[in-house]
């Protein structure tokens, strides 16, 4: 079943405030909430994910009908991309080396801000380009 396009938008926005938040705080505590995030939208789909949840009980119900659809399975994948990125940021943090933690934030953080802001989403592009080299043509 397709998912109203908005809805991995409106958690795009969100991400995007809590890394940019990280980045300036440095807070390993709100990375692992957006690893977190990130490894239930992996696991169950952005509609099963915690910005996914909000956007469906309090944003969704005050907008127009969706206008636009699309696949779960980019987005789902894209949130894998977002879990990977964002479990390398908490090994630098907590770990080490500090650029580590820098670097794979600002990279999960410049996804979302892309998403978020012009509605092109790096890990659903990833995932079309996997499935070009991977799935025979019919």
């Amino acid at each position: 079943m397709d998912i109203d396009a908005r809805g991995p938008r409106f958690g795009a926005a969100v991400t995007t405030v809590v890394l940019a938040v990280v980045l300036v705080t440095g807070s390993v505590w709100l990375l692992a909430w957006q690893t977190f995030a990130f490894l239930l939208g992996a696991a169950g789909g952005v509609s099963r994910s915690p910005y996914g949840r909000l956007f469906r009980a309090a944003v969704r119900p005050r907008l127009g009908p969706p206008t636009g659809f699309e696949a779960p399975e980019p987005p789902r994948f894209a949130q894998a991309v977002g879990l990977l990125f964002a479990g390398l940021g908490l090994v630098g943090y907590t770990l080490g080396p500090g650029w580590l933690g820098l670097a794979a934030t600002g990279a999960a953080l410049a996804a979302a801000f892309l998403n978020a802001a012009f509605g092109y989403c790096l890990g659903c592009e990833l995932y079309l380009l996997v499935r070009r080299v991977t799935v025979p043509a019919e």
